[in-house]
């Protein structure tokens, strides 16, 4: 391990000291343990740990393993071990290893989340650290390590799926990282079988399913198919977070699903600068990781990816059949499934979007365009939020919209913001007409709506947020749709047999929040409203003669 390093000062909020009477408070819960240097407290990779006091001696927290380990931090009396993945079950991607012998206090990890749910003073330090503690681990580039190619849409699919739930990982360019080429050479993996996915010597994933990299580092907690929840939650975007919230914090057992990650479309939002509470702003994920975390506080289950497939009636309850065969059932369900940007109806789009065509604007997206021109077609906030944030990467951002300005459709600060930055340029009234390129996308073709005249703009990444459909394919005929598949609710939904209270739908005890909504407001404030609603107009529907007490 080599000579002790000096404690690691504390950053952000990131390692902060417990008080004497918080750890005199742990001791009544927990173990003290005599530690040897060098000794292992956990490894990188392994579940199930619990949490940890430092009261003498030091720890260091440790990255990787072999020539490549790397001390993250060192942590001194009084300060606590873990991360986020000590509350969600997730494994954990560091290892913590003994320097300066001493004594340490495990408390169960079970104690643990019923102390942060009882004691809000100490839930808000071990939740403000475990937040920031994620977040250096992230921009370190700490845990796992993805390595593919830049053209492979498997390593996109990869890449995206741990930018979007917030897993600690770094990518290694095939074609541009001569450590890529190293690393398969000694795992003796052809360059064939990528992307690869390592997290420690134990787990080596060649080209893994979203779900088999889910499983292997504990993301997508076991559903019980054996209980009966109370409220079955579809979507973890907003407003299924939103209802996560109220419901389990009211007791009501509650379990949410999402196909993809936590927060939905809001949650590939690099900045939302309009939401109430935030006057700096906040990036969707960090929204949707705090709402998370409420959520687990107060006992809802969330599981993901869990792709809803079919919604049917059973014996007076209702069942959420998933893909893969799973059935789960719940008294009651809202559906929060959201809406998805529309794909341009235009040439050759399948061949370029495995690569080249994006409906996200995150540090994923914006890495593979760096230094480079790129395009985005839209005129509402998103695109917006969209240009903003690629024009920190990009030579040349410019925003294609069909209306003759921005004012039509986006928020006055973000056409404040974008007349303000040289990087963007507007080109307003125009469609994109032609998509360019070999194997990438390198130009596209835009006609102007009002001369008809066309112009090739140079791009290696095009960016899409027009429209909205709804994600409701999965429904069937289960519930009432308008005209362009959205939910029908409230009075929209009324039928000769069912009057539904306003966001339920036509048929009784379904509700639905957010945008699959018919007539919803498209803001993140409004989703969130839709969830605390619909809990508050669920415990109505619950309270009705013909139902069981709530828990039963």
């Amino acid at each position: 391990m080599g000579a002790m390093e000096p404690e690691t000062p504390d950053r952000y909020g990131a390692y902060p000291r417990l008080s004497e009477p918080q750890i005199r408070l742990l001791c009544t819960h927990g173990e003290r343990h005599t530690t040897t240097a060098g000794e292992v407290l956990y490894r990188q990779g392994g579940r199930g740990y619990d949490f940890t006091v430092v009261l003498s001696g030091t720890v260091a927290v440790l990255e990787g393993d072999g020539a490549t380990q790397r001390v993250i931090s060192v942590f001194g009396p009084g300060r606590f071990l873990g991360d986020l993945s000590l509350l969600t079950g997730q494994a954990t991607f560091v290892s913590v290893v003994v320097q300066e012998a001493g004594e340490v206090l495990v408390v169960p990890a079970r104690t643990l989340r019923e102390l942060v749910s009882r004691d809000t003073t100490f839930g808000d330090l071990v939740l403000g650290a475990y937040l920031v503690r994620r977040a250096v681990m992230v921009g370190l580039g700490a845990g796992l390590q993805i390595i593919g190619s830049s053209y492979a849409p498997d390593t996109r699919r990869l890449r995206e799926f741990a930018t979007r739930n917030n897993i600690p990982h770094r990518w290694l360019d095939l074609e541009k990282d001569a450590r890529a080429e190293t690393l398969l050479r000694e795992l003796g993996i052809p360059p064939d079988q990528t992307p690869v996915v390592i997290g420690d010597r134990n787990l080596v994933l060649r080209n893994p399913s979203t779900a088999e990299l889910a499983r292997a580092i504990g993301l997508n907690l076991t559903t019980d198919s054996d209980r009966r929840y109370d409220l079955i939650v579809v979507g973890a975007g907003p407003a299924g977070l939103g209802a996560a919230v109220y419901g389990a914090s009211e007791g009501l057992s509650t379990l949410v699903l999402d196909s993809i990650a936590i927060g939905g479309q809001a949650g590939t939002s690099s900045r939302i600068e309009n939401y109430l509470g935030f006057p700096s702003g906040i990036s969707g994920a960090a929204l949707a990781e705090r709402a998370e975390l409420q959520a687990r506080k107060f006992g809802a289950a969330l599981t993901l990816p869990a792709e809803a497939a079919a919604l049917e009636t059973r014996a007076g309850d209702f069942v959420v059949r998933i893909s893969g065969g799973t059935e789960v059932t719940g008294r009651a369900v809202l559906i929060a499934t959201g809406a998805r940007y529309r794909r341009l109806a235009v040439p050759r789009l399948d061949d370029f979007e495995p690569t080249s065509v994006y409906y996200a604007a995150t540090l994923v997206e914006a890495e593979s365009c760096r230094d480079a021109p790129v395009v985005v077609v839209g005129g509402g906030n998103s695109a917006g939020q969209a240009a903003m944030f690629l024009s920190r990467f990009a030579t040349e951002v410019r925003l294609v919209i069909r209306a003759g300005d921005l004012a039509a459709s986006m928020s006055r600060y973000l056409i404040a913001q974008i007349e303000q930055t040289p990087g963007i340029e507007v080109i307003p009234n125009t469609e994109v007409h032609e998509l360019l390129g070999a194997a990438t996308l390198e130009a596209i073709t835009v006609r102007d709506n009002i001369t008809g005249t066309t112009r090739t703009l140079d791009t290696r990444a095009l960016f899409v947020f027009i429209g909205a459909e709804p994600c409701t394919a999965w429904l069937g005929d289960c519930v009432a749709l308008d005209d362009h598949g959205f939910i029908l609710t409230g009075p929209d939904a009324t039928t000769p047999d069912h009057h539904p209270l306003p966001l339920e739908t036509s048929v009784p005890g379904i509700f639905a929040a957010g945008d699959v909504r018919s007539g919803s407001i498209k803001r993140v404030a409004s989703a969130v409203g839709d969830g605390a609603m619909a809990v508050f107009l669920l415990h109505q529907y619950l309270d009705r003669p013909d139902n069981p007490p709530v828990g039963e």
